[in-house]
């Protein structure tokens, strides 16, 4: 039996493709293993087991407040989190560390949609 030139290519590039794709995080459910409140940051367990092993921990990941205008006045909201909450964490789409101080900046790296630019955006309730 021959080898089919084709479908080799097509295995190999299949392969290189999930390879790489298995490295692109956008968004994922986890728990909330601690929260501190005071920084606004929590290290959090992803629930979607993509291998044999248990997903790492990401730690220090920040979560979002929220800001509204109640009448004239605006208010702030930090959020608060306990052990064992479900949240949704998005992964941005390039490197924040730079621009967690408010000004535009470059990112020190080429990683995009990594666990290490990981923000919580909300509980499940």
């Amino acid at each position: 039996m021959r080898n089919d030139p084709a479908a080799t290519l097509s295995k190999l590039i299949e392969g290189f493709v999930n390879r790489s794709m298995s490295g692109v995080h956008v968004g994922l459910p986890c728990r909330v293993i601690t929260f501190n409140e005071s920084i606004c940051r929590a290290d959090v367990q992803p629930l979607i087991r993509t291998g044999d092993d248990e997903p790492a921990v990401i730690q220090n990941v920040p979560a979002l407040g929220r800001k509204r205008k109640v009448g004239v006045e605006i208010e702030t909201e930090k959020p608060f989190y306990e052990k064992g909450d479900i949240v949704l964490v998005v992964c941005a789409d390039r490197e924040i560390k730079n621009v967690l101080g408010g000004k535009v900046a470059a990112p020190d790296s080429s990683r995009t949609h990594d666990i290490n630019d990981a923000v919580i955006v909300g509980v499940f309730v």
